[in-house]
């Protein structure tokens, strides 16, 4: 709900079920930000002053904005945005360099419109309503010719407001923009903690705290996307909040490019957090006339600590950024090629993996790169998108019929925004890359960036791409993008624009995205850069899931997508199961464990299913039909993380609360350690509830020459008897079953069997070595209705039958 309170000056309130959000107009003509935390009960613009700081003088050595405003200090102000000029010193929200070279700025507030509508953007995505009906405010503020619009929307059951900014220009000449972020919010208290996301390839999304009590603390981008460097969802909360109790603000930006965000502490104690569109190298000129659109920042809080805020960001998503056909489908378990073949493809590899898969209950086969012009390493053909015939001899469409002829789904890779220069498309077109020319251009993976800033290379990859999809019977698309920026010069661009290159390139993105998505809405798009290298609601905007990290070793992903819950559902991660040893570590997990942690996102598989022994098959077919038995529960149940650390806990609960999955990963074994609890959330407390385990089978080699404890005869570790007798002995897992209530279940967990600790061993005890996992199985039990009536009207009915 958006308000305007009654008063002689607009005073604004922003309510969603359980949070309020307010600011007012000062007589200065400054938004003054008052409020935004738990819900308050308010109805006028004169109840407003219980928020507002009182002065009657200035401070010293500090500046006043006016002899008709001398108590405006804007330095020690909570406002809603800030510039250059007049006082206020800290992280501004606008920069601008007008015609005379001058950058102060006085935005005022000018008027004021409340919709029910969506954002009217061109250039970029923006959050949506299913019935087109958002709550929308705008307030339109003026500093000359200039109108700088601050648009606000509120999305109410996911406790979510979104703010984005739109610049105008009516000045007389052109003007440049040096900075226009999203939002802007201004608390009137310090010692707050920051959490953020960093990382790299292959170990994306670290969870990092830091605790600010003075100074700034950046989260930033230059890499030219939102990067696995620091991801834009990033939170701000209590110093002592927990998974579930304590203050957790949480911002994320709508935007796939370079991004920005600064939590500021200033010298009276006051609290700054901004977000939007990196300001570093961005200079964009905006002539008389035109407008320039900003991001849409998303913004929630909860008093429920960190999973409060998660549910919010997870619903928020869920129904408001991620669209089309997949928004709510089920996605299906997937076998990708790439870790089996690599560039080594061919229609008869292909098949025969297919198969493969198909016997494990694959319902769709992706095949990744090495499908197209020469391509046989990553040196050459990015650009050359058609297939190549001593691989493909029957094309993209003779693959896929024969891949749809199993009765499975066909996918492919692309990488549309880069190209080789061993390619014929960058012989044709050298000026169509990002590049200095006549300079050394510095390549990452021996691929250059395609100029999407220009609308002839944009045009030219949407018809390309709309050739590939259309010429087979094509399921999926998983998108790839493989390099960060270098070297960022359009050639398309005057050299007085180049500071609109990495923005124009963003736009133009979207601008592809969505012609391709409207052309083939039955395709299941999957976002990819180097795995979580663009993992954002950008994306989420068009792709309904992205692929999370090149990492497949369970015990990285599961920091990994822990790190990804804390503000995206487990929807949108694509996660995989690959083999052992893992490709990128070299470390050897349990296929349980890799299966478990993988489950916890959209499934696939990344590994060579033909060489698979009769158990590991029938091991991975059981594995499959389990997940889509449940799998409306792992992708689409809310999640949340119950701990973390060397334990891993993880459930998912039903919407209706009737059934529910966790999981418990352990990574390191402690010594001498039996005891573990599992607990449950999101539960009904008034429901009964059974909770279960998958049985399993314990491979007796795991004990290696602790075998000789139990068997009649010395067998040798590692010998050919060794591998016999494991073969055809499994040892039975422990299996656990109990009946309890919801709350029972949250409040004080379940005490499970009595893990290995080295003195003994039988079907009771868990064996929970290092890398270890379990997944646990809750289902709701309802009370059985006495049967006691129906019993007596069938003897009744008998007797009156044996009368006749």
């Amino acid at each position: 709900m958006i308000k305007k309170l009654k008063g002689s000056l607009p005073s604004f309130l922003l309510e969603t079920e359980h949070t309020s959000y307010i600011f007012a107009v000062r007589k200065s003509g400054h938004l003054e930000h008052l409020y935004y935390g738990p819900k308050v009960a308010i109805s006028s613009s004169e109840d407003c002053e219980v928020f507002r700081e009182k002065r009657e003088f200035e401070l010293g050595n500090s500046i006043i904005y006016s002899k008709e405003h001398p108590t405006t200090l804007l330095e020690d102000m909570c406002l809603e945005i800030s510039s250059p000029g007049h006082g206020d010193v800290r992280e501004p929200f606008i920069e601008l360099v007008m015609n005379n070279g001058s950058r102060s700025l006085n935005f005022l507030f000018d008027c004021y419109e409340m919709s029910h509508g969506e954002l009217d953007y061109t250039t970029l995505p923006t959050a949506y309503s299913e019935d087109g009906k958002s709550e929308h405010l705008c307030v339109k503020l003026k500093d000359g010719g200039m109108t700088l619009e601050l648009h606000y929307r509120v999305f109410a059951e996911c406790d979510v407001i979104t703010r984005s900014a739109r610049l105008i220009n009516g000045s007389p000449g052109s003007i440049e923009i040096e900075r226009l972020l999203s939002t802007q919010i201004d608390v009137p208290f310090s010692g707050v903690s920051v959490t953020s996301f960093h990382g790299a390839w292959a170990r994306e999304m670290n969870k990092n705290t830091a605790s600010l009590t003075a100074g700034k603390f950046v989260i930033e981008s230059r890499a030219g996307c939102s990067s696995n460097r620091a991801n834009p969802f990033f939170m701000v909360h209590e110093p002592n909040a927990g998974e579930f109790t304590g203050g957790v603000y949480g911002f994320n930006l709508i935007y796939s490019g370079n991004h920005y965000a600064a939590v500021e502490v200033n010298a009276y104690g006051k609290t700054r957090i901004t977000s939007g569109i990196q300001p570093d190298g961005f200079r964009y000129i905006l002539k008389r006339g035109e407008a320039f659109e900003a991001p849409e920042a998303v913004m929630t809080f909860s008093t429920k600590g960190f999973s409060g805020q998660s549910e919010n960001m997870h619903r928020f998503v869920s129904e408001h950024i991620v669209r089309g056909t997949w928004k709510n489908k089920p996605r299906p378990v997937l076998l990708n090629s790439w870790e089996a073949c690599y560039f080594n493809v061919s229609e008869k590899s292909m098949v025969a993996l297919a198969k493969a898969g198909k016997e494990l209950g694959i319902e769709l086969f992706v095949m990744d790169d090495g499908w197209f012009g020469e391509r046989s390493s990553d040196t050459s053909s990015l650009g050359d998108w058609y297939p190549n015939q001593k691989k493909l001899p029957t094309g993209l469409k003779g693959l896929a019929d024969k891949i749809n002829a199993l009765d499975m789904q066909f996918g492919i890779w692309v990488e549309p925004e880069m190209v080789n220069t061993d390619s014929n498309l960058y012989r044709e077109h050298p000026d169509w890359t990002m590049e200095v020319p006549g300079q050394l251009h510095s390549e990452g993976r021996n691929q250059r960036i395609l100029d999407l800033a220009n609308p002839k290379v944009q045009n030219f990859l949407i018809n390309k791409m709309t050739e590939v999809f259309s010429s087979a019977n094509i399921s999926y698309v998983k998108w790839d993008m493989n390099r960060i920026f270098s070297d960022a010069y359009s050639q398309y661009l005057q050299p007085k624009n180049q500071g609109e290159t990495a923005h124009r390139y963003i736009t133009g993105l979207y601008r592809m995205m969505k012609a391709l998505v409207d052309k083939f809405p039955e395709i299941l798009f999957e976002g990819c850069a180097s795995g979580g290298n663009r993992f954002d609601l950008g994306i989420l905007c068009y792709f309904p899931q992205i692929w999370g990290s090149d990492n497949t070793d369970a015990i990285c992903r599961a920091t990994i997508q822990e790190g990804y819950s804390y503000g995206y559902p487990q929807s949108c991660v694509g996660a995989h199961v690959s083999a052992s040893p893992n490709h990128q570590t070299l470390r050897c997990t349990a296929q349980e464990t890799r299966f478990d942690v993988a489950a916890f996102g959209v499934l696939g598989y990344e590994y060579d299913v033909r060489d698979l022994n009769a158990e590991q098959r029938q091991q991975i077919k059981s594995q499959i039909a389990l997940y889509k038995q449940w799998r409306d529960v792992l992708q689409y149940g809310q999640f949340y993380r119950i701990y973390s650390g060397n334990l891993h806990q993880w459930i998912c609960v039903s919407p209706d609360k009737r059934k529910a999955v966790g999981m418990l990963l352990q990574e390191l074994m402690t010594p001498n350690t039996q005891s573990h609890k599992f607990f449950a959330y999101g539960l009904n407390p008034e429901q009964k509830y059974k909770l279960y385990n998958s049985q399993r089978k314990i491979d007796i080699k795991l004990f290696g020459s602790l075998i000789n404890t139990m068997a009649p005869f010395h067998i040798k570790q590692d010998s050919f008897i060794h591998n016999v007798v494991a073969k055809y002995y499994k040892m039975d897992g422990e299996a656990e079953s109990f009946t309890a209530t919801g709350k029972l279940l949250m409040t004080t967990g379940v005490a499970l069997s009595s893990a290995f600790s080295g003195t003994g061993l039988n079907e009771h005890v868990r064996v929970f070595p290092d890398f270890a996992s379990r997944i646990y199985f809750i289902e709701a039990v309802d009370e059985e209705k006495p049967q006691e009536n129906s019993e007596l009207k069938t003897e009744v009915k008998t007797e009156e039958k044996t009368q006749e």
